[in-house]
C-alpha cells in the first residue's frame, strides 16, 4: 500500500506539473511556428535519473551510432517496456493535450486522419498496423556531435507532434548544441528556428509538418528538426515520440 501511495504521488505531482504549464501558448507557438516550449518541466534529480539510465542496457530495445547510418555523429537508445516512471507519466499527459491541436490541424489540411483523447486508444491502432515497439529514447552527445536533420515518422501511421526534454544544462555540462527546426515552404527559401532550452525544459515541435494560410487558403509546410555541432562537453536529451514504429 505504502508503495503504491508514493507512486500515486509522484503521477498526481507530474499531473498537475503539466497542467500547469501554459497551454494556450504552447499552442499558439505551435501554430505560428511549430514548435513550443513548455518552460521548467523535469527538476535536477529527474534530469539527472534519467541520463544514469544511458549505461544501463536492460532499459532499452536497441542502440543507434548515428555515424553508422549517416545521421550524424552521437547515439541515442530507445527505451523498452517498462518505460520509465517520468516517461511513462509524461507520455499520456501531454499525448492528451495535443491531440485536440492535432485533430484541428488535420481538419484544416483536409486529412481524414483523427487521433483519440487517450494516448492507449492511439497506440492501439499504431499496433493494429504493426507498429509495436516504443519510440520513447535517450540521446547523447560528446564534443564534435550532431544530429542531421530529420522527420521521425517510424510508419504509415504518426501523430503530428513530439516533444524533446533537455536533461543536461547548457554552458555547465556543454557548449553548442542547439536544438533547431528547419521549415521548407514551397517556393520559398528554408527558415531555420534554433530553440534555447534549459535543463528540464521541453520543447513541443511538428513532426512533418503544419498548416500556413495562404491567399488561396491553407496549405502545408515542411518540417524537419535536428541538433547542431556540440562544441564541448556530454548533452543528454529524452525525446516523446507519441506513436509506435514498426
Amino acid at each position: 500500500m505504502a508503495t503504491t501511495a508514493v507512486r500515486n504521488t509522484k503521477a498526481q505531482t507530474m499531473a498537475e506539473r503539466v497542467a500547469e504549464l501554459d497551454w494556450p501558448g504552447i499552442e499558439s507557438e505551435l501554430d505560428e511556428h511549430g514548435v513550443g516550449l513548455t518552460g521548467p518541466l523535469l527538476d535536477a534529480d529527474a534530469c539527472a535519473a534519467l541520463r544514469a539510465l544511458y549505461a544501463e542496457p536492460r532499459h532499452f530495445r536497441s542502440r543507434i551510432v548515428m555515424a553508422r547510418h549517416g545521421f550524424g555523429r552521437g547515439e541515442y537508445q530507445y527505451f523498452a517496456h517498462p518505460l520509465p516512471e517520468a516517461i511513462a507519466a509524461l507520455r499520456p499527459l501531454i499525448y492528451s493535450r495535443l491531440a485536440p491541436i492535432a485533430n484541428r490541424w488535420n481538419a484544416t489540411l483536409d486529412i481524414a486522419q483523427r487521433y483519440p483523447e487517450r494516448l492507449d486508444d492511439f497506440l492501439a491502432l499504431c499496433h493494429a498496423r504493426g507498429q509495436e515497439r516504443p519510440t520513447p529514447l535517450l540521446l547523447k552527445y560528446g564534443a564534435g556531435d550532431y544530429n542531421c536533420l530529420h522527420q521521425d515518422l517510424y510508419g504509415d501511421l504518426f501523430f503530428p507532434f513530439q516533444m524533446v526534454v533537455l536533461l543536461s544544462e547548457p554552458g555547465r555540462d556543454f557548449i553548442g548544441g542547439e536544438f533547431t527546426l528547419v521549415e521548407q515552404r514551397p517556393r520559398m527559401q528554408s527558415r531555420p528556428e534554433v530553440v534555447p532550452l534549459r535543463q528540464g525544459e521541453a520543447a513541443i515541435f511538428a513532426v512533418q509538418h503544419r498548416p500556413v494560410q495562404g491567399a488561396r487558403g491553407p496549405y502545408r509546410v515542411n518540417l524537419r528538426h535536428g541538433v547542431s555541432r556540440v562544441r564541448s562537453g556530454e548533452r543528454y536529451t529524452t525525446g516523446l515520440i507519441f506513436h509506435d514504429a514498426r
